[in-house]
């Protein structure tokens, strides 16, 4: 079936999932973001601002690369869509540019976010020096520790990170803390949720922000292939805005789609219908219906939860939803960087790994062409990378 990602029902539904679960102190904030970001989505002003930045600052349009040598090993054609070489060094910074004048058009003068792997909060800190705000960044300590490298670009950008020692000390935790601090200051304070999670409008917000992924790459590949459109578009999930933004350009299509998940953290694979911060969609649970921890190696997957329009999309059989391990997340980064001199996010390197598992087989079939989005670099990951594949 094909299915055309348009915005979701009234209080932010797609289907069962989603809506905005949030105290009653927040709600007067969340209607306030819809009808400016609804106000801002219509100004050709805007939209044209958004545009110039994307091009001239965050180096829009992305490559599509060729990944010749995978491909002749593997049997397919595997085309990259290279996130990895936005600035900043992934996709985050096409949903914060659109947050962050959004933010200023609303009169806000200060930015707060969570971030895991912590390229979230770089892109935050990064469009904040850019428009002149400020900037507070929740972070998970174990993630501080692992992700050491870009909490010192964080600082360097003039942003603070707040450690969150709370729980499993990750993402779920960062992002907890994060949501309780926008609670008291709302006046003068957006909370750039970086996901496609959280109440509405953030799940069809940042979709929106990060279509342009899809939309891209539904062009270059049109140039690329003459059959027009890939077999299969493949994307890693963790909250899932990389999944959806490319997903967005290829659901009206033939294509299937597939989101690769972590093993530990697979929400859409093993998870429960549930609330977790601010909407319903598919949570990892213990037997008591409490949220249960993700273990992920990249530190952006390590996510009990996935955004809602990905639990539709599974539901309705749009998408299908895999998981790969640690191991073979660790052997993709190495097979990319020894093949084609190119070193993805342990994030990315999932998307990259079913590839590897798939090809051949059923799944991918000889002959088949693929669209996988490289949402991130591995410059962050060094330390992880020198440990892991020694």
């Amino acid at each position: 079936m094909t299915v055309v990602m348009r915005e979701p029902a009234a209080g932010g539904r797609f289907g069962e999932f989603g809506g905005r679960y949030v105290p009653e102190s927040l709600v007067p904030a969340c209607l306030a973001l819809e009808q400016a970001f609804r106000d801002a989505w219509a100004d050709p002003a805007f939209r044209q601002e958004l545009d110039g930045h994307r091009r001239t600052y965050a180096g829009r349009p992305t490559a599509l690369t060729a990944a010749r040598n995978l491909s002749a090993e593997l049997g397919i054609t595997l085309l990259l869509k290279r996130e990895d070489l936005a600035h900043t060094g992934s996709h985050k910074i096409n949903n914060v540019l659109g947050q962050a004048l959004l933010a200023r058009r609303m009169g806000k003068t200060r930015l707060i976010a969570e971030t895991g792997a912590g390229q979230h909060g770089v892109a935050t800190a990064t469009a904040a020096a850019l428009f002149g705000l400020r900037a507070t960044v929740y972070m998970g300590a174990r993630d501080i520790e692992r992700q050491a490298l870009n909490v010192f670009r964080m600082n360097l950008l003039g942003a603070e990170v707040i450690p969150v020692t709370s729980g499993s000390r990750t993402l779920k935790d960062a992002t907890n803390e994060a949501m309780r601090a926008w609670v008291s200051a709302v006046e003068d304070t957006h909370f750039c949720l970086g996901s496609v999670a959280g109440p509405h409008p953030y799940p069809w917000m940042v979709r929106e922000f990060q279509r342009v992924i899809g939309d891209e790459a539904r062009g270059q590949v049109a140039a690329e292939l003459s059959t027009g459109v890939p077999d299969v578009v493949v994307a890693c999930v963790g909250g899932g805005s990389n999944a959806a933004g490319t997903f967005a350009g290829f659901a009206d299509t033939g294509a299937r789609l597939i989101g690769v998940e972590a093993a530990g953290g697979a929400a859409v694979s093993a998870g429960e219908p549930g609330v977790l911060h601010g909407s319903r969609s598919l949570v990892l649970q213990d037997r008591h219906g409490q949220v249960a921890e993700a273990h992920s190696i990249a530190a952006g997957l390590d996510y009990p939860g996935v955004g809602p329009e990905h639990a539709q999309l599974s539901g309705l059989g749009r998408a299908r939803y895999v998981t790969v391990t640690d191991d073979e997340v660790l052997a993709a980064v190495r097979r990319l960087a020894e093949r084609e001199g190119i070193i993805c996010a342990l994030e990315s390197a999932h998307a990259v790994a079913w590839v590897l598992r798939a090809a051949g087989t059923a799944e991918l079939p000889a002959g088949s062409t693929v669209l996988l989005t490289l949402s991130g670099r591995g410059d962050k990951d060094m330390s992880q990378l020198m440990e892991g594949l020694r």
